[in-house]
C-alpha cells in the first residue's frame, strides 16, 4: 500500500526531525567523552535525513544496507549529492558497527571529531534539498 502525498511528507518531516533531533545530541556527548555513543548518534542522524530523502521521492527504505545503496544509486551517481557524502555515510556506518558490535573497538576523538561537521552539513543539504523539493509542488 502506498503513501498519499499527505502521508508521505508527515513521514518526511518526521524522519527529518529525527536526524535534527539526533545530531543536537552530540555536544552533550562531546562534553564527556562518549565517542562511542557520538558514532552511533552521527550514523543515525544521516540514516534518518536519507531516509527522509528516499521517502520524499518515492523510494522503498527497508534495511540499512538498502538506504546506503538506494542513496548511492539515486543521489550520489546523479550527481544530486557529492560522492564525499556517500563516502561519509559510509564511514559513518563502519563506525558505528564497530562501535556498537565490537567489544574491542574504542572510538576515539581524532577519528570521529572530523566527520561531526560533515554530517551536519550533509543533514542540511538534504534539508535544502527536501526545501527545494516542496517548491516544486
Amino acid at each position: 500500500m502506498g503513501l498519499n502525498n499527505e502521508e508521505r511528507q508527515i513521514i518526511v518531516g518526521l524522519e527529518y526531525e529525527k536526524a535534527v533531533k539526533t545530531i543536537a545530541q552530540i555536544p552533550a556527548l562531546q562534553k564527556y567523552g562518549y565517542w562511542d555513543n557520538i558514532a552511533n548518534r552521527l550514523y543515525y542522524a544521516v540514516f534518518h535525513a536519507v531516509n527522509a530523502l528516499l521517502i520524499n521521492d518515492g523510494h522503498p527504505v527497508n534495511t540499512h544496507r538498502g538506504v546506503m545503496a538506494l542513496f548511492g544509486n539515486y543521489y550520489i551517481r546523479t550527481g544530486i549529492f557529492a560522492s564525499e557524502d556517500g563516502r561519509l555515510y559510509s564511514d559513518l556506518q563502519t563506525m558505528r558497527n564497530n562501535s556498537d558490535y565490537n567489544c574491542s573497538y574504542d572510538a576515539r576523538e581524532k577519528e570521529i571529531e572530523p566527520m561531526i561537521e560533515p554530517a551536519k552539513m550533509l543533514i542540511d543539504k538534504v534539508g535544502n534539498y527536501l526545501k527545494l523539493c516542496d517548491k516544486k509542488e
